[in-house]
């Protein structure tokens, strides 16, 4: 069966990255462009530019020092991006073409908190944690005001929307408003009534009232004519951002009922609500995916830290605590998007949905996140309560299983429109589930095994699977482990059944592998030959083979009939943590503890190539039902989908054959017909020193070959002649070609001026090597000649002794 398989199918020789999912945000302010398009994302000291609608990263905007940006603001027109960082430096970005335009020193003593634009983007106000704020013309380049007062980190800095009133607001850690009136650099009013850090402003559209958010769970209401507060607003939750609805839309969904003032908050709780001025009520409450929770200690893992309104795209934008940036409709609230900033250790990812559309990803968190790989919209599953710490998905690619630290198991489904619900759970294990598998055949069972060194067998009834399918579960059902059995002494890595349903398969510490009856989880054999733990466990898709891997670095195949081993594959210099199948079971991947993952010939032991895509561990590796695509996930906190380029690589070297025959034919025909100009050039570009040469030596045996030889080096161009420099090198080093790498040095140096010379790569290490083997030649040459005057002084004597000789006989 496998010999039929591997004439069908073609060896894979190599992987090439086709996407990338990494961290690209790790916390602090987002922006968005006003056109609604551009994200603005800070992650250490990069500045990501994403694109909303795909989610792909378009540029990094890299400090050049290295150092962490503190804070940065686009520009209301979105023309100028600025930011700064623990150097004490402000930096003006073109950030379209990923250009630093200008950079300057902050003047701050203390690195910038926050920084802020004007509605006219021509003023730009930078707040420090020195206590002070600056003011910059962005237009002439220079700092306008510097405003003192403040008592500790100026965390917040706003200007006044009119510009005429030519005012800012800041707060700082005494959690007081100040209002800076610009005309006279002073402070004119000192708002008292925050208890807490404020951490935004909002203003209404007149420009008379304004709104403060702080941590002391409270929103307040400021009239700006008395400078003094309307209303408080008790919220009950830390606040850290208040958005004014605009008055022209339509938020009857959001139990906007009456005309007046209302406002958006997000904060600890990770809700979204709508209160309203006048009454100081909460009209609307974001109904969310996970159990709304009272205290704030609980609260804190939801958390939103930032919020904002997207007028162009119609879109409140969240950011949480744990950087997720979701993208809701400012009418109803309803989702439109996610987006995941950071991912924090993958431990497990799989190929989801009917045409492998989706990837499902553990990540050190008790929250599933679902990736649609076209637009990086993310959802993400609620439900566990420890972290997920394996998957598997079924045949169809529909229905899918996770487990989890908190002793638990989940079934979940995608539905037709692509979102995922669970269908089912069970408990039974004593300690964390480290690893489960699916049946293969039919969506029927599940097989799980622990850290309490059991192997437990899960029967999914078809009334469930139906159920599942027709979209009529509402709450997840609970299953039941049909067989339990104590599998190994030490904890058990992996577990895998068999492509017939028929056998299990077990990975332990204990440096074993066992084979199990599916049925009454009986044993039928153990794998011995491993001297460290076996971290993977896999079925071969077409032999009765069974492969695993190890943390003493090598992989190993064993026969399912007699339980020997068969073959060994060395190469990994670190644990390997997983392995699979490829080219219908001809070819092995794996992927190591040292971030490399590695291709196998079976049939040859050989390995095929290595590819180096992750940073730490990979701890995920599966591929698509094509087989054409693999996706690994690493500590690194990095997803990568790889693509198979064996076809596109072996059609471009064929290609690349093709076009080298067709050249040397044309190379031929110019020698024929003394072309010599274009024969250089062709030989050239083939990159063909030997060639090269031969084209010189055939020029050079032309009765006026020297002329036509300066001729035809003048005539090259400049990466030509720097080429010519570099083959002429390696001529000089044989006395059977230095006569032509001499000709052509003669040529050079006669034609180009030394300061033109001078200009060319790699002309320092050419005469370098040039130098001695011509002083080498020239030593020659002069032996030789000295050589040759005393054969023909020689020769002269001979003649005139034998003239006197001659004329003696003559006598």
């Amino acid at each position: 069966m496998a010999t039929a398989a591997g004439s069908a199918v073609r060896f894979k020789s190599n992987y090439a990255v086709s996407r990338k999912i990494e961290p690209f945000y790790k916390g602090g302010r987002v922006q968005v462009s006003r056109d609604g398009k551009f994200m603005f994302c800070p992650c250490g000291t990069k500045l990501n530019v994403i694109d909303v609608e795909t989610g792909a990263l378009l540029h990094s905007l890299e400090q050049d020092d290295q150092e962490d940006i503190t804070s940065f603001v686009l520009s209301p027109d979105d023309e100028i991006l600025v930011t700064g960082s623990r150097a004490l430096l402000l930096k003006q970005w073109n950030w379209r073409e990923n250009k630093c335009v200008r950079t300057w020193k902050s003047v701050h003593t203390a690195p910038v908190a926050t920084m802020v634009f004007d509605s006219t983007s021509t003023l730009l106000a930078t707040g420090g944690c020195d206590s002070t704020i600056k003011i910059w013309d962005m237009i002439k380049q220079y700092c306008t005001h510097n405003l003192k007062g403040s008592s500790g980190v100026v965390h917040l800095v706003e200007f006044h929307p009119d510009i005429s009133r030519l005012q800012l607001f800041s707060s700082s850690v005494d959690y007081k408003i100040r209002i800076w009136d610009l005309n006279s650099s002073k402070c004119v009013a000192v708002l008292d009534g925050h208890f807490s850090a404020v951490t935004s402003l909002a203003f209404t559209a007149d420009g008379n009232t304004f709104i403060s958010s702080g941590r002391d769970k409270i929103c307040m209401v400021w009239n700006l004519k008395t400078r003094e507060s309307k209303r408080t607003v008790p919220i009950y939750e830390s606040v850290e951002a208040a958005i004014l609805l605009p008055e022209q839309g339509d938020f009857s969904q959001l139990g906007v009922k009456k005309q007046g003032l209302h406002f958006l908050t997000a904060g600890s709780k990770g809700v979204l609500k709508i209160w309203e001025v006048a009454t100081a009520a909460c009209v609307y409450t974001q109904p969310v995916p996970f159990e709304p929770v009272e205290s704030e200690e609980e609260a804190s893992e939801h958390s939103l830290t930032h919020c904002m309104l997207v007028p162009e795209r119609n879109e409140i934008v969240t950011v949480s605590v744990e950087h997720n940036i979701v993208l809701y409709d400012a009418q109803t609230l309803q989702l439109r998007k996610q987006l995941v900033g950071y991912n924090d250790e993958v431990l497990d990812v799989k190929f989801l949905g009917p045409g492998d559309s989706h990837i499902v990803v553990a990540t050190n968190s008790p929250q599933l996140k679902v990736f649609e790989l076209s637009t990086s919209h993310c959802q993400i599953l609620y439900g566990h309560s420890e972290t997920i710490l394996a998957l598997d998905v079924f045949r169809k690619g529909l229905m899918f299983v996770s487990c989890a630290k908190d002793k638990s198991i989940r079934v979940w489904r995608m539905n037709k429109d692509g979102r995922v619900v669970c269908v089912a759970q069970g408990l039974g294990h004593a300690h964390g589930v480290g690893a489960v598998s699916c049946s293969r055949l039919k969506e029927s069972f599940i097989v799980t095994s622990s850290q309490d060194c059991t192997i437990k067998v899960w029967n999914i009834p078809e009334s469930l699977t139906s159920k599942a399918k027709a979209a009529l579960i509402s709450s997840p059902e609970t299953l039941h482990a049909q067989v339990t059995e104590r599998g190994h002494d030490k904890d058990i890595n992996s577990v895998a059944v068999s492509p017939n349903d028929k056998l299990i398969a077990t990975g332990s510490q204990d440096r074993l592998a066992k084979l199990w009856s599916c049925s009454d989880c009986s044993l039928l054999g153990v794998f011995t030959g491993h001297k460290r733990g076996i971290w993977c466990v896999q079925f071969s898709p077409v032999d009765q083979i069974l492969a695993t891997s190890s943390a003493d670095g090598t992989l190993k195949l064993w026969g399912l009939q007699d339980f020997s081993c068969l073959k060994t594959f060395e190469g990994h210099d670190a644990s390997v943590l997983k392995i699979i199948f490829v080219s219908r079971g001809t070819q092995l991947l794996s992927g190591g503890s040292d971030g490399l993952l590695k291709l196998w010939t079976i049939k040859t032991n050989e390995c095929v190539k290595t590819l180096d895509g992750h940073e730490d561990k990979i701890w995920g590796l599966h591929s698509n039902k094509q087989d054409d695509m693999v996706v690994t996930a690493s500590s690194d906190s990095s997803i990568t989908l790889w693509k198979d380029v064996t076809e596109i690589e072996q059609e471009e070297a064929q290609a690349k054959r093709e076009e080298q025959i067709m050249k040397e034919q044309e190379l031929s025909n110019l020698l024929h017909e003394k072309r010599y100009l274009k024969a250089l050039g062709l030989a050239i570009s083939l990159d063909r020193p030997h060639t090269v040469l031969m084209v010189v030596k055939a020029i050079l045996k032309e009765s006026d070959g020297r002329k036509r030889l300066e001729e035809n080096i003048a005539r090259l161009r400049k990466d030509q002649k720097e080429a010519v420099l570099t083959f002429l090198v390696t001529w000089n080093t044989n006395s059977r070609n230095c006569h032509e790498a001499q000709a052509v040095i003669e040529t050079l140096l006669k034609h180009e001026a030394p300061d033109n010379l001078l200009q060319y790569s790699g002309i320092k290490s050419a005469v370098e090597s040039l130098l001695p083997y011509t002083e080498r030649h020239f030593q020659r040459l002069s032996r030789l000649l000295q050589a040759s005057m005393f054969i023909d002084f020689m020769w002269q004597n001979m003649k005139l002794s034998d003239v006197s000789h001659q004329e003696d006989v003559i006598l």
